[in-house]
């Protein structure tokens, strides 16, 4: 049976026909399959680079390639340059769509990122953690970034899930350590009193997930490896993963958004798994399910959960029909439907 028989209606049309030129080109590329020599989606990219949000979000990049301050770019949030380039991702720009997209994702490399590859708040290896990691080496990678150095990145990534080559946090002299966010194989995260952190995990999955299998490294794998593990070590749906406090998994889990930056909702698990080709995989039926279940009786999804006015630009009221999030649920259900 057609992958739209889940839905109960038509937000495909919804998608295609969106007046944001973003969606428009989005859900035609990846619900549709129009490549980017198709009018309809020259004429999209051309409307998103020059007044869509995309244009929005380059027109408050200031000086030689950042947002709000110079430096690593972690604050303000959310406005910063991590989370303007993280949004540039989400919203499909790419560095052949705009020169300052290039630019952007060389002052990521050239200020955020330490020597050994680690992503840091402050610029010093110390100031890692696996969200920040995640979050720019898909979303630099999504950008379509080929400089070396995110190579480097992946690689310290990658290090840090599997623990090769990495030293205790205890040992100060060692030159590739972990520190006291990024604490330890496993996703270990300091946030999370040393336990594997999966909102934090969700992002580096999502960042690997991003890799060609072709292109994976024997490591990479290894790490996908783990990080499945942990996912479907619980049903996703209850979000009984490790954590430091005695009481309920934070709600946001369950709240589907738009952009998604440090926060994880189930989602984001279902958008790396499927893209893994786990879509058929029994562990993941239920989070299927619930998302199926979240759609209204036209086919589409409520944005529950959002930045509101501490983000660049504006992608809806929350508890209303949301174009961004149904795009990303029938990502997944076609994903899923088709592996």
């Amino acid at each position: 049976m057609p992958w739209t028989d889940q839905l109960k209606g038509d937000p495909l049309s919804w998608l295609a026909n969106s007046h944001i030129p973003e969606v428009r080109y989005l859900a035609r590329r990846d619900l549709l399959d129009l490549t980017n020599d198709a009018p309809q989606q020259q004429a999209a990219l051309k409307e998103a680079y020059s007044t869509g949000t995309i244009a929005f979000v380059l027109s408050k990049m200031v000086g030689d390639g950042y947002w709000q301050k110079a430096g690593p770019g972690y604050g303000p949030k959310y406005r910063s340059t991590v989370w303007s380039v993280t949004l540039l991702g989400q919203l499909g720009a790419d560095v052949n769509g705009d020169p300052r997209v290039k630019q952007a994702s060389d002052y990521v490399l050239d200020n955020a990122m330490a020597k050994h590859g680690q992503m840091s708040y402050n610029g010093a290896p110390s100031g890692t953690f696996d969200c920040l990691q995640g979050n720019l080496c898909w979303a630099l990678l999504q950008l379509g970034c080929t400089d070396p150095r995110l190579d480097l990145a992946y690689d310290w990534m990658t290090r840090s899930v599997t623990g090769d080559g990495i030293a205790p946090a205890t040992d100060k002299k060692a030159e590739i350590r972990y520190y006291a966010y990024q604490c330890g194989p496993n996703f270990a995260c300091g946030a999370n009193a040393k336990l594997p952190c999966a909102w934090g995990a969700a992002k580096v999955m999502m960042a690997l997930a991003l890799v060609p299998p072709e292109k994976r490294t024997p490591m990479m794998d290894q790490a996908i490896r783990m990080g499945v593990d942990l996912f479907f070590s619980v049903d996703p749906v209850t979000a009984d993963y490790p954590r430091d406090t005695a009481g309920k998994p934070n709600r946001d889990w369950w709240a589907f958004g738009f952009p998604v930056f440090y926060i994880t909702d189930l989602l984001q698990v279902a958008e790396f798994m499927t893209r893994l080709g786990y879509g058929r995989d029994p562990r993941l039926q239920s989070t299927l399910e619930l998302i199926r279940q979240k759609q209204d009786d036209q086919g589409r999804w409520k944005l529950e959960y959002n930045y509101g006015s501490k983000t660049w630009g504006n992608y809806g009221r929350a508890g209303m029909p949301n174009e961004w999030v149904t795009l990303r649920a029938l990502r997944v259900l076609r994903a899923a439907h088709l592996q």
